[in-house]
């Protein structure tokens, strides 16, 4: 069981009021389109890293149960890729996407491939961001410290992401993700140091670890590490990178804020790494692995430092949540509203955005309340939602890899609906070798790449 102070509950309020203090203050700016969605395009270098690395992290729960469950190998599977595509974002697609100057993901397979795939793809990118997991995660972390019912705690949880982005925009979230960078890495320093100075280094945890948690592959299969590095994909059709990419200040922000991104990341990285190792050390026989840095907290942090602990985890989840809201309320305003909406003018796309806020923020706690598997949230969201859209945002930039309007559509429909299929028909025939082994996502590209190569082979053949 967990168990609070006074000096950890006041912690905790204080930084739940800073977020909102920082988000209505950083917010009172002149809201004409661009500034509301898009904080003006004037983003520094500085503030587009803190806000960059912050978002990254919101799943830390589940980066604990990995950890935990396989030890180093989540270094593997979750980390390393993700490195490499984040670097190959930064050099060969950041300083293209800040100087198209759009505002979306579909805006730019609009201009690219029409009209039908911009309105499809911004279907799928408003799932693809749904806030419901990070929801889901704040809320029980809320139900578990205050001892309230989950819907409840998932109503607040919203409030605090939420509240300050009507009035404020974009602006307010980048500047309540910078705050909690600070907070984030607070937590998990303390926790190592503590951890290091009371349990001990190496010595402990080789002596108290299975020795595949000290492996670097963990003793897994390389189909198995092939799927999260397919899952890492991710990073190419992030819309959270794009939007930070058309907010920076010029391509070169863009580009050298993702490749210095990278260096913070690889600290996090052995900061909770570090600390699911020492969990799985010191409590080898947790029932619920997903709920491991919190009981290590609770068992090797004293009254105070506790607290800052569990802020440390809020940040890291409400930094990803806030923007996650944010991204889907522009996917509705911008992307479906006022594209679909006839007679629709620029200036009301602020408006648009803040009722894309409300319906985003129901939507995320009805799915949250409903579907209470975060896993099975990222699960199904990645594998149905990213193969259809991710050749095309690639070749969008590269004209080379273009395909026709209409093969872009067939792709879109093909790659998604191939996915789609291929979990119903895993759900139907369970237990079967080939169901088990194959993951809907990669049938989904598989279908993705076969379209696209093929039109793109068709197109070369015909040229003069």
């Amino acid at each position: 069981m967990v168990s609070f102070s006074a000096l950890d509950i006041i912690i905790i309020l204080s930084f739940f009021a800073i977020v909102l203090l920082t988000g209505f203050l950083a917010g009172k700016s002149k809201k004409d389109t661009e500034n509301y969605l898009l904080s003006g395009r004037k983003v520094g270098l500085t503030l587009f890293i803190l806000s960059n690395v912050a978002t990254w992290y919101g799943g830390i729960l589940g980066v604990g149960e990995f950890t935990y469950r396989y030890g180093l190998v989540s270094w593997l599977t979750q980390g390393l890729p993700y490195y490499i595509f984040a670097v190959l974002f930064a050099v060969f697609f950041a300083g293209k996407i800040r100087t198209a100057s759009l505002f979306t993901i579909p805006d730019k397979l609009e201009q690219t491939y029409g009209r039908k795939v911009g309105i499809i793809s911004a279907f799928l990118i408003f799932i693809l961001v749904s806030p419901a997991p990070y929801v889901l995660m704040v809320g029980s972390m809320i139900s578990l410290i205050f001892n309230i019912q989950l819907l409840p705690s998932l109503a607040i949880a919203v409030f605090i992401s939420v509240i300050y982005l009507f009035p404020g925009g974009y602006k307010s979230d980048l500047y309540t993700d910078a705050f909690q960078f600070f907070v984030m890495f607070a937590g998990f320093i303390i926790i190592v140091v503590v951890s290091y100075t009371t349990l001990g280094g190496f010595d402990f945890l080789k002596s108290n670890l299975p020795e595949s948690h000290l492996s670097i592959t963990g003793n897994t299969s390389s189909i198995y590490i092939l799927v999260w590095f397919l899952i890492a994909l991710w990073t190419f059709t992030d819309p959270g990178f794009h939007q930070r990419c058309y907010a920076a200040k010029s391509a070169t922000v863009a580009s050298k804020g993702i490749l210095i991104s990278v260096i913070f990341w690889i600290l996090f990285d052995f900061l909770t790494t570090s600390t699911g190792l020492y969990a799985r050390a010191d409590l080898p026989a947790l029932e619920n692995p997903v709920l491991a840095f919190p009981l290590f907290a609770e068992r090797v942090l004293a009254s105070g430092l506790k607290g800052i602990f569990y802020a440390a985890l809020f940040a890291t989840i409400i930094s990803t949540l806030n923007t996650f809201l944010f991204i889907s309320a522009t996917t509705f305003g911008r992307d479906f509203v006022f594209k679909i909406k006839r007679g629709a003018v620029e200036k009301k796309i602020a408006d648009y955005t803040k009722l894309g806020l409300l319906i985003a923020s129901i939507l995320s706690i009805l799915l949250a309340f409903f579907i209470d598997s975060v896993i099975e949230l990222w699960y199904t969201i990645g594998s149905l939602c990213i193969p259809g859209i991710i050749l095309l945002i690639m070749s969008a930039y590269y004209p080379k890899f273009k395909i026709s309007n209409k093969a872009a559509l067939i792709e879109i429909v093909s790659a998604t609906s191939a996915s789609i299929i291929w979990l119903m028909l895993r759900t139907i025939f369970s237990g079967l070798p080939l169901f088990d082994v194959i993951e809907p996502m990669i049938v989904g590209m598989a279908a993705a790449l076969l379209v696209h190569f093929l039109y793109l082979k068709i197109f070369f053949l015909v040229l003069p």
